[in-house]
């Protein structure tokens, strides 16, 4: 017979396999580099855009293997997780942090859309500048240097078995 602590104890977060690659995808999108050299503004948009910016690469990358869909939803559980805790943080009240992060996970959508187009194609250097930059046109150098970073780290991710990035705690390419 079971009993009812038995019945009711939660198990652990099936979620929780996927920390290592959040906190690896959170770690790649904080690297000095795309604020100093690529000019992505270091605030809250700008990290958010570059969290959203990271996941949708690992999140393509996870949707090249359909038997790993599971996968791709638990990374992206974790997305809001960490953007209600984040909310809540900063002081949103609970009114307003459902709204936000609703618009958050929408925004995601959006850019898992745009970030589809081809390394080096107007489409993509467009999504990057209304994305990441708000629609204001960075210094060219700037807009160059994270097209270039997109693209390396898009080609790492798909040199890299699915199944291996998801046991990763560090993404390929540069993260400094």
């Amino acid at each position: 017979m079971i009993s009812l602590r038995k019945l009711f104890r939660p198990g652990p977060d099936p979620r929780e396999a996927r920390r290592p690659l959040w906190n690896a995808v959170v770690a790649t999108a904080r690297a000095p580099h795309w604020y100093e050299a690529g000019g992505v503004p270091d605030t809250l948009d700008g990290r958010f855009d570059m969290i959203s910016l990271v996941l949708a690469l690992v999140l393509h990358r996870i949707d090249d293997d359909p038997d790993e869909a599971l996968a791709g939803v638990q990374l992206t559980e974790l997305f809001v997780s960490d953007m209600d805790g984040q909310m809540r943080q900063i002081g949103f009240g609970d009114m307003v942090v459902g709204k936000q992060v609703g618009r958050m996970v929408g925004a995601l959508g959006g850019r898992l859309g745009a970030y589809r187009a081809a390394d080096g194609s107007d489409e993509l250097r467009a999504a990057l500048v209304r994305n990441l930059w708000r629609g204001k046109a960075p210094a060219d150098a700037e807009l160059d240097h994270v097209a270039a970073e997109v693209a390396a780290l898009r080609a790492a991710l798909a040199a890299m078995p699915v199944g291996a990035l998801l046991a990763a705690d560090r993404l390929p390419g540069r993260s400094v």
